[in-house]
């Protein structure tokens, strides 16, 4: 009888967990409908030369929460298109974040830049840096992080399989498996918590202000190092009440207060 119940209990239990993810399911499945449906509308606008309307599609696409390399590179073509500097390349930026490879994407993002007033040339980069970063380029800090957790699996795996068979000749293959995951792991967890790191420490914004005054110290007593304006990427190191410590790709550095910047990590 005891156990009668106990299977009607858990036959319930299963019954009310399929229904709440078949329910969530068709929530998630009408929310992607719902965000697809405005996609392509602004798609619809930006072909007819709408791009303000267009401009707004996307962002009420963004507002039902979801974000992709083709949403954000059709904002930046959109405000492209609207002459709005400062948001194109901030949409292009974001496009780049998840897809770098884009060569489309990269062309348009360097005519937004030739819109730019300010002309920055970057810090020619090492060799050892740029074939770290082509390496942390390669995927996502998800992707990284699935790949690790995916390598740990299967060396735990095989290493149980390799502890409880029998025969000689599987113990042997089983064994130089699981020693291969080991050190798979142990190659892509360093580059995950390198990545992960990385992107904790390093936030670079896209500055929306017309003109930026560039102080030498947090203060108005100290002397303008130099003046950029609106679409100039910075890099963003401290903040002491109304400033913010900023670095450019030139390598210069120095002190903005109460600028109108937006974040490239939001």
């Amino acid at each position: 009888m005891r156990k009668d119940i106990n299977f009607n209990l858990f036959l319930r239990l299963f019954q009310n967990m399929l229904i709440a993810i078949l329910m969530m399911n068709f929530l998630f499945a009408s929310a992607q409908d719902s965000s697809e449906k405005l996609f392509i509308e602004g798609n619809t606008a930006y072909n007819d030369g709408d791009f303000a309307k267009a401009v707004s599609f996307y962002e009420q696409t963004l507002e039902e929460g979801q974000h992709s390399a083709a949403l954000y590179f059709n904002l930046g073509n959109a405000f492209y298109r609207l002459n709005n500097v400062a948001e194109s390349i901030y949409y292009f930026e974001k496009a780049n974040q998840l897809d770098p490879d884009n060569e489309d994407l990269n062309i348009n993002s360097a005519f937004a830049q030739n819109m730019t007033i300010d002309a920055i040339e970057a810090i020619p980069k090492s060799q050892l840096v740029q074939i770290q970063q082509s390496i942390f380029s390669l995927f996502s800090l998800s992707v990284w992080s699935k790949i690790t957790i995916i390598w740990i699996w299967l060396f735990v795996l095989f290493f149980l399989a390799y502890l409880f068979l029998k025969a000689t000749q599987l113990k042997r293959i089983f064994f130089f498996i699981s020693l291969l995951s080991l050190i798979l792991f142990m190659i892509t967890f360093p580059i995950t918590f390198s990545v992960d790191q990385q992107q904790k420490n390093t936030q670079y914004a896209i500055l929306f202000s017309s003109r930026a005054d560039i102080w030498s110290e947090p203060n108005q007593r100290g002397e303008i190092q130099f003046v950029l304006h609106e679409g100039t990427k910075i890099q963003l190191l401290e903040s002491l009440e109304e400033w913010n410590k900023i670095r450019i790709a030139n390598g210069s550095e120095g002190w903005i207060k109460n600028a109108n910047f937006r974040s490239l990590t939001d």
